[in-house]
């Protein structure tokens, strides 16, 4: 294994971030370098502090999963049963066939199951809209991110096999011993201001306009983010979530073989509707256990210069965080700037996130 992270190339991932918070959009970000259990960079920039936290959106999702993997792993948690068996409440209107592997790989029919504030907050309201949620199409047909359903029903496993609600088991069990205390689910509103970045928008509000009221706006809303759903509204600092993908490796908190398995691909697919082995001329999405993997097409915006077996999440808007297990490296990018739209899709704002993942992923010569 290559032992060392260049430093030229660092410099160079690290100005290119810098750059687009001095003379871009961006209001402010934080990136972490890690490699064999420890920091390598960490730096923060524009109105941000080495304390701040960012909401992580979708790199929470590799959060999320490491707990499903440590389930998996101390053997409380099958990937083949049935949701319905763990979570009875779930099982009405024909999806009692849905498994736990089809919420983790996008692919249980329900993509937008609808599960919103303030009914969120109320765990007897959550398991009555669970039995509500119908198919949109059979389970295992298709590939479409779970952006609204997944992770509540991951929660609500978790919380059956451990007694623990998510949040706690997530402090508990995996952050407080990793000692990486900025990561948290539902932070209280009195707690986050001066701690969690404020999401702010990198376009010019124009009169009347209104903000996509999915997304990073949903989650800008206090309340919101106090409520805490589980795979977007996690915050923490960029170290940590480095860190974290370290420990995922190198702490003995997981057993061997548990990220292996998670990590290891269970479909390749076109997302957003796309059927699983369809046409379409996209990048094709590797799916582990709720993360995204590289593969042979590095797709959902994970860098292209990292081995096959790089896995993470990418968050919107320019967001990113990943693992190498063959480099070793592990890499965070956070930012609280937003487009109204919620993604930003122009020229300069994919060429950011691509040009940050592959500078990320080739550091280790």
């Amino acid at each position: 294994m290559p032992d060392t992270v260049d430093p030229q190339r660092l410099g160079t991932l690290l100005s290119r971030i810098r750059r687009e918070v001095e003379h871009g959009p961006l209001p402010s970000a934080q990136v972490a370098v890690a490699r064999d259990g420890r920091l390598v960079a960490f730096e923060s920039y524009g109105d941000a502090h080495p304390g701040t936290r960012y909401v992580l959106q979708s790199v929470g999702r590799s959060i999320v999963a490491g707990v499903v993997w440590k389930l998996i792993g101390d053997g409380l948690l099958d990937v083949g049963e049935q949701v319905a068996e763990i979570v009875p409440e779930f099982g009405p209107n024909a999806k009692e066939t849905v498994t736990v592997e089809q919420v983790l790989t996008h692919t249980a029919g329900l993509p937008f199951a609808p599960l919103g504030y303030p009914k969120m907050l109320d765990r007897e309201q959550r398991l009555a809209a669970f039995g509500r949620w119908r198919l949109d199409y059979p389970p295992g047909s298709r590939f479409q991110f779970h952006l609204t359903s997944a992770a509540w029903l991951i929660a609500e496993i978790v919380e059956r096999r451990t007694g623990l609600a998510f949040a706690d088991y997530l402090r508990e069990r995996i952050a407080g011993p990793l000692g990486l205390s900025s990561i948290e689910l539902g932070v209280p509103e009195h707690r986050q201001a001066g701690s969690v970045a404020p999401m702010l928008a990198t376009d010019r509000v124009e009169d009347g306009q209104e903000p996509d009221p999915w997304g990073p706006w949903y989650l800008s809303d206090p309340k919101v983010l106090a409520a805490g759903e589980p795979s977007h509204a996690l915050v923490a600092t960029a170290a940590d979530v480095a860190l974290y993908f370290q420990a995922l490796v190198h702490s003995g908190l997981w057993k061997p073989g548990a990220v292996a398995e998670g990590t290891r691909i269970r479909l390749t697919g076109h997302p957003y509707g796309e059927r699983i082995h369809g046409g379409g001329g996209r990048r094709r999405t590797s799916m582990g256990l709720f993360v995204t993997v590289a593969g042979p097409d590095a797709g959902s915006n994970l860098p292209s210069t990292g081995s096959s077996a790089l896995f993470g999440s990418a968050g919107a808007a320019y967001q990113l965080g990943f693992m190498d297990p063959e480099s070793d490296l592990s890499f965070a990018c956070l930012s609280n700037g937003y487009p109204l739209a919620g993604y930003d899709h122009s020229p300069r704002g994919t060429a950011f996130l691509t040009d940050v993942a592959n500078l990320a992923a080739g550091l280790v010569r």
